[in-house]
This record gives structure tokens, C-alpha cells and sequence, in this order.
């Protein structure tokens, strides 16, 4: 097969579900690690990759949050989203929708209004630098219970504190033991307020955690939704409705949800007509990036030029990315492509 990695280099993309803190490269959370040493996370870039290696989910969640904790004040806050886009405009992101996790943050002491103002000041910053678009989905760290989801909704639909660039409200955080209905009524507040539903689910329980989020929190896309083959009508169901999944194939395989990268069920949805979208999740934790999740999707897949540049105009369709907008970035794909299929 052709190596497509120079043509994915070049392609402009956008990206759906990719994590503020989970986004920031060995670099940064070493230079955050530096900021706080009492931080068990190594200051040392290079011993990083050794730190995230993750024997299972639980335990990914647990050195995950680790990294959040070095995110202390609303200079770190700044810091992160900046660089963040820094990394992403290296690859040719004009779009992303960033899940922010505020309630980690406003916990930890960090003001509302402090924070807010830092991503909003390092997202106007990085359009203006960059060039790539940020916009940000609010989500509930299902780890914490009810009480982050009251915090986390109060923040993303009180006018007074609500960033502009809000456009979602998700949830994440571990799956078994944190069941997607008693959340009902954050996202219908949050739904209430404009907001789109983008949970996680699906990622390390069956095909029933799908269904809630679709049925009990509106979900307009879905979050992995890796076990989704295993139920064809709901395979049935997401194509029909053209709810898409934010696929996160080495994502998938670091936290052993699933085994293999040939065993990963991407072939499945798109051969059933779901609309799938393909993202990096928590890039350097993973030791991927945008363009490599895209490398291994067209592997997957069997994908020529034109098959990678329609799954990139996939993640533009389903993005909440306004029409003139979305209309732009798939002129650009089209352009891109045909200008490079006619070297």
C-alpha cells in the first residue's frame, strides 16, 4: 500500500474528541511537573513514555489524573490550551473541539472565572497565531459522581460564567460503576442552554451503555462507542440517525479496550453506514497524534488518498462548526487532494 503519511501530513483536518489535559505534549507536563514538585509525574520528557504505559483503563485514569493535578493555576490553564494548539496546527488542524474538564480545576482551587478566562484568552491567541480553530466541550468527569455534574452544568449554562467558544457538553471519566442515566438531567439543563450531547460511551462497557446515553442523555455523538458492533440494531440505529462515533483506535489499545489494532471494530461501523470520525483521544499519553490515528485508520481500512480525505470531511460533518465554517474546511480537503493527486 502507498504510504500515506506525507499526504495525511498535509490534509487539513478536524478533530472531535481530544482532551485539554490528556493533549498536553511530554514537553509541557514536564515543564508543569518542574512548576509543582511534589508531583510524582517525572520532569524528565524522556521517562514520560515509561509513565505512560497503562496496564488497564483504571489504571490510565489514575496517571491521567495525576497530569491534571499539575494544572494548578490559571497561568498553567493558559499555558496548556496554548500549546495544545500550538501542536495541533503542526498538523494541519484547522478544527478542533476541545473536552475541557473545568470541575478538575475549580476543585482544585483554581477561580471560575480565572480559568474561563484563560482558555478563552489562549483560544482567541492560538486562532490569531495558528490559524486553527478552538471551540470547547464542557464534560463531567464520571469519576467524581453527581456533585461534578451539578458543578459542571452551573458552569457551562450560567450566562455569566459560560466561554463563548462552548459549544457541547459531554461526559468521561471510567464507564462501569458510573451508569449513564442518573445524568438525565445535567445534559437536559445543559440542552436546555443550546448545548450539543456528546458522552462517552460504549468505550470499555457493552452496547446497553450506548443506548442510555442516546436515549436518557440525547447524545448527538458518541464517544468510542467501541462495543456499538456488538448490537446491530444499534449499529442500525446510529446510521440511520447519523450519530456519529468519535473513533480512537490507539486509544483503544492502550487502555486494553480493546486487544489488538487488527482486532478494532472500525471496519464494522463504517461497513454498517455509521458516520465515523477518527481522533487521537489523549495524544502523547498514547505516543500518537492526529495524523498517526489517521495512518492507522487508512490501514485499517484499506484507504486510498480520496478514502482518507472523505473520513477527514466525516469529522467536519459532524462537528458543530457553524455552516460557512464547515463548508471552508471541506473545500480546503478537496482542494488539497486533488491539487496533490495531480502531482
Amino acid at each position: 500500500m502507498t504510504d500515506l503519511r506525507p499526504f495525511i501530513a498535509g490534509l487539513p483536518k478536524a478533530e472531535l474528541h481530544v482532551h485539554h489535559v490528556g493533549s498536553a505534549s511530554p514537553r509541557i507536563v514536564a515543564e508543569l511537573a518542574a512548576r509543582h514538585p511534589d508531583s510524582k509525574v517525572p520532569t524528565d520528557p524522556e521517562a514520560l513514555a515509561d509513565y505512560f504505559t497503562f496496564t488497564d483503563f483504571a489504571h490510565f485514569i489514575d496517571v491521567y489524573l495525576s497530569v491534571v493535578d499539575l494544572v494548578r493555576t490559571p497561568e498553567d490553564v493558559r499555558l496548556l490550551t496554548f500549546e495544545v494548539a500550538r501542536d495541533m496546527a503542526r498538523q494541519n488542524i484547522r478544527y478542533a473541539e476541545l473536552t475541557v474538564t473545568p470541575y478538575s480545576s475549580t476543585s482544585r482551587g483554581i477561580d471560575e472565572r480565572a480559568f474561563m478566562a484563560a482558555i478563552e484568552d489562549a483560544r482567541k491567541a492560538a486562532e490569531a497565531e495558528f490559524g486553527t480553530i478552538l471551540r470547547w466541550c464542557f464534560d463531567i468527569p464520571g469519576e467524581a459522581g453527581l456533585v461534578s455534574a451539578e458543578e459542571t452544568a452551573r458552569l457551562a449554562t450560567t450566562d455569566a460564567l459560560r466561554p463563548e467558544g462552548l459549544v457541547s457538553f459531554g461526559l468521561g471519566g471510567p464507564e462501569i460503576g458510573v451508569p449513564r442515566p442518573q445524568f438525565k438531567p445535567y445534559f437536559d439543563r445543559a440542552r436546555a442552554a443550546g448545548l450539543r450531547s456528546v458522552p462517552h460511551a460504549g468505550e470499555t462497557t457493552g452496547p446497553q451503555t450506548v443506548w442510555d446515553a442516546i436515549r436518557d442523555l440525547g447524545a448527538e455523538r458518541i464517544g468510542h462507542g467501541t462495543t456499538s458492533v456488538q448490537d446491530p440494531a444499534l449499529l442500525a440505529h446510529l446510521a440511520e440517525h447519523r450519530i456519529a462515533l468519535e473513533v480512537c483506535p490507539t486509544s483503544n489499545i492502550a487502555t486494553r479496550a480493546v486487544a489488538t489494532l487488527d482486532e478494532h471494530p472500525i471496519r464494522r461501523m463504517v461497513e454498517a453506514g455509521v458516520l465515523v470520525t477518527v481522533n487521537s483521544d489523549d495524544p502523547p499519553m498514547f505516543g500518537t497524534d492526529l495524523n498517526n490515528e489517521y495512518a492507522v485508520a487508512a490501514r485499517l481500512l484499506g484507504l486510498d488518498e480520496r478514502g482518507v480525505a472523505a473520513l477527514a470531511k466525516n469529522a467536519v460533518e459532524a462537528s458543530f462548526l457553524d455552516a460557512p465554517g464547515k463548508a471552508l474546511i471541506a473545500a480546503e480537503i478537496d482542494a488539497y487532494t486533488d491539487g496533490w493527486l495531480a502531482r
